[in-house]
């Protein structure tokens, strides 16, 4: 079922659970995530980057998504990722996504206020909530040119106070693209932002995350945790092996079906590590 972001997130401020955004580029890994997450009885979200609007416009993957979603027997949100613009974001919301970023954290702090804000109030009129982000987490590609600093607690505050936003992405150690799970997250970073701040927290490029690490971070504020080149991996490098290892093959829907499963796999993995299977005896 087609759900907002606000509906799966609102006990994971009080209770030890986080739900995956995973990012998705097509058909194929969303089902892989949908699928994994109904044999898990648990939320998920269907979150879509730049690189996937890019490639594929975003009424198109919209409605594709919420159709996905809404056939589904388990909630499932369909999120736009790091939306740069006030039209890029409106276009989602036009589309059908039940959740939008717009990531203002390249922005001097009261230009990212600014236009969140009015992000928001364009959002909330049509009863979609926003996520956002102060601070800025970076890539583990430095040529990409993302300044990556980390979140202050006092800008938190006061940022997530002035906008009004639904949920709040904030840097405590991460990098986007991570291949290696070699993060060093800063939990006391995390206890200062959480005592200032009453929206649930959001964590990016979760990838490089311990898994030790995942599991504590289920013990705190943050409500959704994205994740991407993960299953991007197991996806790229299933399609690899069964090339290689099946020359004279060329139907792509035959040399998916790996790939689609070993998505799932990771899928799987991330949401139970999470905990975000226990949504159901949670909200009952």
């Amino acid at each position: 079922m087609l759900v907002k972001l606000n509906e799966i997130l609102h006990h994971t401020m009080t209770r030890d659970y986080a739900v995956p955004a995973f990012n998705i580029f097509g058909f194929e890994d969303a089902k892989a995530v949908i699928d994994a997450a109904e044999e898990l009885h648990s939320p998920v979200i269907l979150a879509t980057n730049k690189v996937a609007i890019t490639h594929m416009p975003i009424e198109i993957l919209g409605k594709m998504l919420t159709q996905l979603a809404e056939r589904a027997n388990v909630p499932v949100v369909v999120h736009l990722d790091h939306g740069n613009d006030y039209e890029t974001v409106a276009q989602a919301i036009k589309a059908g996504y039940s959740s939008v970023m717009y990531d203002g954290s390249q922005l001097p702090f009261e230009d990212n206020i600014n236009t969140t804000k009015e992000i928001v109030k364009m959002a909330h009129a049509f009863g979609i909530p926003v996520e956002a982000e102060i601070g800025s987490v970076g890539y583990s590609d430095p040529s990409l040119g993302i300044k990556a600093t980390l979140t202050d607690p006092l800008e938190a505050k006061e940022f997530a106070e002035r906008t009004g936003v639904d949920a709040l992405a904030v840097a405590v150690g991460t990098l986007h693209r991570m291949e290696e799970q070699s993060a060093e997250i800063q939990f006391d970073l995390i206890e200062q932002i959480q005592k200032v701040v009453h929206v649930p927290l959001v964590m990016h490029g979760s990838t490089g995350i311990p898994d030790d690490d995942l599991k504590k971070i289920v013990k705190t504020n943050f409500g959704k945790v994205n994740i991407g080149t993960a299953i991007r991996m197991a996806f790229g490098n299933t399609l690899r092996y069964e090339m290689e290892n099946n020359p004279n093959a060329y139907d792509r829907i035959d040399l998916f079906q790996a790939s689609i499963q070993a998505v799932k796999q990771e899928a799987k993995k991330k949401i139970e590590l999470l905990n975000a299977h226990t949504y159901e005896l949670i909200e009952s």
